[in-house]
């Protein structure tokens, strides 16, 4: 397992440009809990020539172009929308026109508008991996292989409050959220007698050596805070960060974008060498290279002959 690394997927870039703006929108949110419908049509925001172009075509095509993000909605009169929806106008008066001039049936048109249609339906592809193939807990199990990465040459100085309950452990947390020093509320409260009067200090660990759950919960807390309640085989525990002798990890939030982005393009490089794998691919003519010539095929190394001769210059 190594450290997050797009490139070593040698994922088509055409792909990943394709899956981007579906992955962004993914990793900003979790999913939600009740499957939402895609509004396709709904409010209509202009008609061209009667040929309707609706509210959700311009919210889709401003997050798209990088104007909004993902889930903000935008409405008549943001510069926003104004803008994408001037130019939607625009682009169906020009394929009216095209279409007035028979421009889509032409032989090379009819092949672009097919290969336009191969791209919607590849980035279809992807937002299916993303709704059905990218879950929670594949993020989560990604998240904390990340952090054991992230830490492992890590020291981190900490100190705890080791109490029996989660009632307990809250109500001290809360006290020092109210402005109390955790240092102040160590000796009176902690069941921790080896640390309660050194102010719950610990040292420096390393984080990965400790029981779970506490390297996450040095991965998200900064130095100087201390860590919501969480229990452990021993208890309830309040955590402080005193110092770093490395840079702390990213957070789990700050983490997603790039973990979704990996893990949908791991999936849609594992779909890729399968169909490859399946499929009966033959590039150019049988029996022709691209430019209509009978290709040169190197000599057979276990007969020694040749199916034809090699151009002239071609060196063997």
């Amino acid at each position: 397992m190594t450290v997050l690394n797009l490139k070593a997927l040698r994922v088509s870039p055409r792909i990943l440009f394709a899956g981007l703006v579906i992955l962004t929108a993914a990793a900003c949110s979790p999913p939600p809990e009740e499957e939402v419908p895609v509004r396709v049509e709904g409010a209509t925001a202009a008609t061209v020539n009667g040929e309707k172009i609706y509210v959700s075509d311009v919210e889709l095509e401003a997050v798209a172009r990088g104007l909004v993000p993902a889930g903000k909605k935008v409405k008549r009169g943001d510069p926003e929308y104004d803008t994408v929806l001037n130019q939607l106008i625009e682009q169906k008066l020009m394929s009216q026109e095209a279409i007035r001039r028979g421009l889509d049936k032409d032989p090379a048109g009819r092949r672009r508008l097919e290969m336009a249609e191969e791209r919607i339906l590849g980035n279809l592809l992807v937002e299916n991996l993303v709704a059905e193939d990218v879950t929670e807990d594949q993020i989560e199990a990604m998240y904390q292989k990340q952090v054991a990465l992230q830490q492992d040459d890590d020291e981190v100085r900490i100190a705890h409050i080791l109490v029996a309950t989660q009632d307990e452990a809250q109500a001290l947390f809360d006290r020092i959220q109210a402005g109390e020093s955790f240092e102040s509320l160590v000796s009176a409260n902690s069941l921790d007698t080896a640390t309660r009067m050194e102010q719950g200090d610990l040292g420096y660990v390393s984080p990965n050596d400790e029981p779970a759950p506490f390297p996450l919960v040095i991965a998200n807390t900064g130095e100087g805070e201390v860590a919501p309640p969480f229990e452990s085989a021993d208890g309830w525990h309040i955590l402080k960060v005193k110092d770093r002798r490395s840079r702390a990890p990213k957070t789990r939030e700050e983490m997603r974008p790039d973990i979704v982005t990996f893990l949908t393009l791991e999936q849609v490089a594992k779909i890729v060498r399968r169909l490859k794998a399946e499929a009966q691919i033959q590039q150019g003519e049988p029996g022709l290279d691209a430019d209509g010539a009978t290709p040169y095929r190197l000599p057979d190394t276990e007969t020694g002959t040749e199916d034809s001769p090699a151009p002239e210059g071609t060196e063997l």
